[in-house]
This record gives structure tokens, C-alpha cells and sequence, in this order.
């Protein structure tokens, strides 16, 4: 089983991938061992790219909010692994936030990244790229659909639709994910949390109800 480290080199130094790394651009994920969750997006924003960092953007702070989660404990606790389907910024898409991850990156990448997360009892599909990867869904699907009808992917997966700001029109003809599904998600989240005590890593930061 290859370590993360060796998974990070074979991406960096993948033809595919020239164009980026002639940039100084490295690929932009985190899967800490001890990781409980992982957070599966769709491509780093050009502010993550420049950070390093997942969701170091406005879509992160919705989504942090979406967890109950701040900063610290979302990028410093060992407890979240951040897995975008694509790790580089593709350029400004029509929806301003990217373009569509390239379709062999997690395919490729994905399962190798993944064995090396033991402890990862939760997988969060925030977008309808991550949901038709891990669910295997065909091209027909819907994520209204999926999102709605969330119970049935759990224990192992939760779909939820992208925290960009273009899902606010969404989120405002469909209260019932702001309703059902975000606390659905915040309660499973802290439960997941609450018993990652067990993993040999620190809980840092806090966890909040999203009312702070």
C-alpha cells in the first residue's frame, strides 16, 4: 500500500499534470491516518490553490457552518480527511467555481488515497460529481433526488449539494435541506466526532451547533 506521501509524488509527477507542477502548483488534498470523516468536493478554488488548503475559500466557511465545525478543528484535528476529485484549480468555470474534475483522477487516485484512511467511518459527497463517483451513479441522476433522500446512503455516505453561493437559489426552493438535512448531517457529524476520541490523535478547536 503506497503512503500518502509516495501518492502525492505519483500525482505531482504525472504527465497529465505537467502543466501544474510547471506552475509550482502542488495537488491540493489532506488524508490524515487518523481521519473519521472525509469530505469529498469537486475542484480546489483558486484561493485553495493558493493556500494549499481545501475549502479555504467562502464555500468552506458555508460548509464549516453546515458541520458545526471551526477552523481548527475542521483543518488541525486529524479527524477530517479533504479528497476533491480533481486536485488543482481548473480555471473558472460558468458557476465561478471551477471546472469539471478530469474524469480519470479519481479513479486513479481515489482507492489509494482512501486505503490509507483505517478509521473513516463517514464519507460526505458535497456535489453531484463526488455522488455519481462513489455511488455509482449513472448520468441520469439527479442530485435533488439523492440529496433529498440522503437516509439511503448512510452509514456510509452523505450526499449534500455543493456549499458554493450558487446553491443559495437551490437551498431557497428546497427549505427542507436547510431543515432536515443540515442538522441531519451536523448531529451524524458530531456523533462521528464525539467518538473519534478512540483514534489516537487530539481533538483541537471546538465543535458548535452552528448558532455561534
Amino acid at each position: 500500500m503506497a503512503s500518502i506521501e509516495d501518492i502525492r509524488t505519483s500525482i505531482i509527477n504525472d504527465p497529465r499534470n505537467a502543466r501544474f507542477t510547471a506552475e509550482g502548483w502542488k495537488p491540493v488534498f489532506s488524508a490524515p491516518s487518523t481521519a473519521v470523516i472525509t469530505i469529498v468536493g469537486q475542484t480546489p478554488s483558486a484561493d485553495a490553490q493558493r493556500s494549499g488548503l481545501c475549502w479555504d475559500d467562502r464555500s468552506g466557511d458555508r460548509l464549516r457552518e453546515w458541520l458545526g465545525v471551526d477552523r481548527e478543528t475542521f483543518y488541525d484535528s486529524g479527524l477530517f480527511a479533504l479528497v476533491p476529485m480533481d486536485f488543482y484549480f481548473l480555471g473558472d468555470g460558468e458557476d465561478g467555481h471551477g471546472d469539471t474534475p478530469r474524469p480519470w483522477v479519481a479513479p486513479q487516485w481515489h482507492p489509494q488515497i482512501n486505503a490509507d484512511l483505517p478509521h473513516v467511518q463517514l464519507t460526505i459527497l458535497a456535489g453531484e460529481d463526488a455522488q455519481r463517483y462513489y455511488l455509482h451513479q449513472n448520468t441520469e441522476a439527479r442530485e435533488t433526488q439523492t440529496v433529498e433522500h440522503f437516509e439511503q446512503y448512510l452509514p456510509e455516505f452523505f450526499p449534500i449539494v455543493h456549499p458554493s453561493g450558487r446553491t443559495n437559489i437551490w437551498r431557497t426552493e428546497h427549505p427542507w435541506f436547510d431543515e432536515r438535512v443540515i442538522p441531519a448531517l451536523r448531529t451524524r457529524v458530531h456523533g462521528i466526532i464525539a467518538r473519534g476520541s478512540d483514534v489516537p490523535c487530539p481533538l483541537h478547536g471546538k465543535v458548535t451547533d452552528g448558532n455561534d
